[in-house]
């Protein structure tokens, strides 16, 4: 596609990976290094999962630079007043979903802030909605349902890297002005070639061949956290270390609250309780109570 948005590169952080690169093979799709699963005890087949489950991490960490670059524009874009906008589909959307919805109740900001969004509609977070995730023109239309803003940050989600949905929703945005960002794990796909800030963690073949929702959905799950953790965090949504700006949705959390206020302002359990529920948040709390 042709050059848009902030700058041009190869996926790290200056601009869009080379139009026409080569798509190398399919490592999510590469054979399982097990076989013979059915023959194998529980405990060969969980020590097995738990030993691929091992070196997600570490493909995490040589990803990085990638994820720290895409921080940094989603911090930015905040900054600015827009929007972050996860597109993926089944696995990879349910993740996005997941995040988004987190957002809110940890760090007290708007449920239009973080917005997940699956190839389907919401009926397919439960349900399998088939060849919904096949059209390249249904995320833009979805997007657009949201009142898209050329502020606002759009990040596909897509283990394969090649989800029709995830890549002409990344086309149309960086067409838009959007900035735009990718977790995968294949490296030179699709969807990386149409990011601005790709993020690729290669995890390796699956232990039952093919399926994604293992390795590749674990690594997934853990980049999403650092976009919007570290992004949150930057913002200023966290003190210390702890979510002062947490919504006080159940008794867990006031409790939760209650005790950061304690050991914040050494006070009494009840007191502190009551200054909560009186204020609404600990931010507030310690707000009105540095004055």
């Amino acid at each position: 596609m042709a050059e848009s948005g902030p700058g041009t590169g190869t996926g790290t952080g200056t601009g869009m990976s080379t139009p026409g690169a080569v798509f190398t093979a399919s490592t999510t799709e590469s054979a399982s290094l097990y076989d013979g699963l059915e023959r194998m005890s529980v405990g060969e087949l969980t020590a097995a999962i738990n030993a691929e489950d091992k070196k997600v991490a570490l493909a995490v960490e040589e990803s990085l630079p990638q994820i720290n670059a895409l921080v940094e524009a989603i911090v930015n874009a905040f900054q600015q007043g827009g929007r972050l906008f996860y597109i993926g589909a089944g696995t990879s959307g349910r993740l996005g979903i997941l995040d988004a919805v987190e957002c809110p109740p940890t760090f007290g900001v708007s449920h239009g802030m973080v917005i997940g969004l699956i190839a389907g509609g919401d009926s397919a977070i439960r349900k399998a909605v088939e060849f919904a995730e096949d059209s390249t023109e249904q995320c833009w239309m979805d997007l657009q349902a949201h009142n898209i803003a050329t502020k606002d940050v759009v990040v596909g989600i897509a283990a394969s890297g090649r989800t029709p949905y995830v890549v002409g929703g990344l086309e149309r945005a960086a067409a838009n002005g959007n900035v735009t960002g990718c977790v995968t794990c294949n490296k030179g796909s699709a969807v990386a070639q149409k990011a601005h800030y790709p993020v690729e963690v290669v995890v390796g073949p699956e232990f039952v061949t093919g399926s994604t929702r293992m390795k590749a959905g674990t690594a997934q799950k853990l980049v999403l956290n650092m976009l919007t953790t570290a992004s949150m965090i930057r913002i200023g949504r966290v003190k210390g270390n702890k979510m002062v700006d947490m919504q006080l949705s159940n008794e867990k959390l006031v409790d939760r609250g209650t005790r950061m206020i304690v050991d914040e302002l050494a006070i009494e359990y009840d007191g502190a309780k009551k200054l909560l529920l009186e204020h609404g948040s600990v931010r507030a709390v310690l707000d009105h109570a540095a004055k």
